[in-house]
């Protein structure tokens, strides 16, 4: 399948995918807990494949093995793996097909780390889910949060970005 016009490029552990015209999604690379997002878990690709089920995206991000877009309403889909809760579906199932995060709504700004992913919120503020072993989701706890939580102390935020 080919593609043109891609308006964003994103590249996670070992996958790559383009934002594409109508909000879609093309992904390629390894594909072992679905981070492709085409419905499989055991075919990598070394070209671009088409996200199921994704339109009106506006942004994508990709951490270690999962991907993360931003849809309408400031609202996110993710999809590939979960043992950490980085997909914020509340469960640690992977997924080779989007699934919305849940109670995420007014999002301007996605960012995926390695097994975490976090969303810039219209107030400036930030809500984070995922693993936190390290503290990573801002919130005063090492405990993982499979939906997301608000950053501590954080307000006036313009952009975010998220690490290994």
């Amino acid at each position: 399948m080919s593609f043109s016009g891609a308006t964003q490029i994103t590249a996670g552990g070992r996958h790559t995918c383009a934002l594409v015209a109508g909000g879609q999604a093309r992904c390629w690379g390894r594909n072992s807990f679905g981070q492709l997002g085409n419905g499989t878990t055991t075919t990598s690709s070394s070209t671009p494949v088409a996200v199921t089920g994704l339109s009106g995206a506006t942004q994508l991000t990709a951490g270690d093995s999962h991907t993360c877009a931003l849809v309408a309403g400031g609202q996110a889909r993710c999809w590939g793996n979960n043992f950490s809760g980085q997909l914020g579906n509340n469960t640690n199932t992977r997924s080779s097909t989007p699934v919305a995060v849940t109670g995420l709504s007014g999002a301007t700004q996605l960012t995926a780390g390695g097994n975490h992913t976090c969303a810039l919120v219209a107030s400036g503020q930030a809500r984070c889910w995922g693993s936190n072993v390290s503290g990573e989701l801002g919130n005063n706890s090492t405990t993982d949060s499979s939906t997301p939580v608000a950053v501590t102390g954080l307000s006036g935020a313009t952009r975010i970005t998220a690490g290994g």
